[in-house]
């Protein structure tokens, strides 16, 4: 069974920074995608950040040029530095991968249970 669990949350004032990260265990044969998502107080939960196993890097218009997400392929981590964070960032943050646990079973999306970040003064 896979898990993820995120961390590096919390209270930051406007213009700070933070640096999440999620951590994928259990047994995985490939990760195909990982990924952040946020969901706001009354908002649908979005995406913010992609990374392929292969290819490019997606971000959400939003957070280009300030967002930037990363990924540790050998020990399963994923990463999101938030520099000039702003209120509107403030949500609970969900990592995201789509992974195939054993070889040439469908591959599946799996979440964490998220973490909270908060940007106010």
């Amino acid at each position: 069974q896979v898990q993820l669990v995120e961390s590096g949350g919390g209270l930051v004032q406007p213009g700070g920074s933070l640096r999440l990260s999620c951590v994928v265990s259990g047994s995985v044969f490939t990760i195909y995608y990982m990924g952040w998502y946020r969901q706001a107080p009354g908002k649908q939960r979005e995406s913010v950040a992609g990374i392929p196993r292969v290819g490019n890097t997606n971000y959400a218009d939003s957070v280009k040029g300030r967002f930037t997400i990363s990924r540790d392929n050998a020990n399963n981590r994923v990463y999101l530095q938030m520099n000039s964070l702003k209120a509107e960032d403030t949500a609970v943050y969900y990592c995201n991968i789509n992974a195939e646990l054993k070889f040439g079973s469908p591959a599946t999306d799996y979440w964490g249970k998220g973490t909270l970040v908060t940007v106010s003064s």
